[in-house]
């Protein structure tokens, strides 16, 4: 069974929100982009904005698809991500379950230690191949 995930790329001028993922999680001490997986019943934007308000305290606009992807980790269930952008967001960002976060410049998102499936779309956003307008 494939697990479908929903990430946000949230930007705020030419930085984007990258968060780390707390020492008790699975991958802990990686960056990602906030978000989670889908629920029985929900839409990938309905669980993006559920995800967002749990983890970050926000209500968000959810906005187009920007890249979707398949990966597998070692002795997990196959994940099947698609990253949203998120234009906009009313209420006040607070982390309520990230050991971080961070707004980086989109060119040094590179220089984070992210989950591998998202290394090919930050290879992509750092070399301008993708656009979050």
């Amino acid at each position: 069974m494939t697990v479908q995930v929903a990430a946000g790329l949230l930007v705020r001028g030419a930085t984007v929100l990258a968060c780390q993922r707390p020492a008790d999680q699975p991958h802990p001490g990686k960056w990602e982009f906030p978000g989670g997986k889908r629920e029985a019943g929900e839409t990938l934007a309905e669980c993006l904005r559920r995800e967002l308000r749990e983890e970050l305290g926000i209500e968000a606009e959810i906005g187009s698809i920007i890249w979707r992807t398949r990966h597998t980790y070692p002795g997990r269930e196959p994940v099947a991500l698609t990253f949203f952008a998120v234009p906009a967001f009313r209420g006040v960002l607070r982390n309520r379950v990230f050991a971080a976060t961070r707004w980086v410049e989109i060119t040094e998102l590179v220089q984070l230690d992210f989950l591998e499936a998202d290394r090919e779309l930050i290879a992509l956003l750092s070399r301008g191949g993708l656009s979050l307008a």
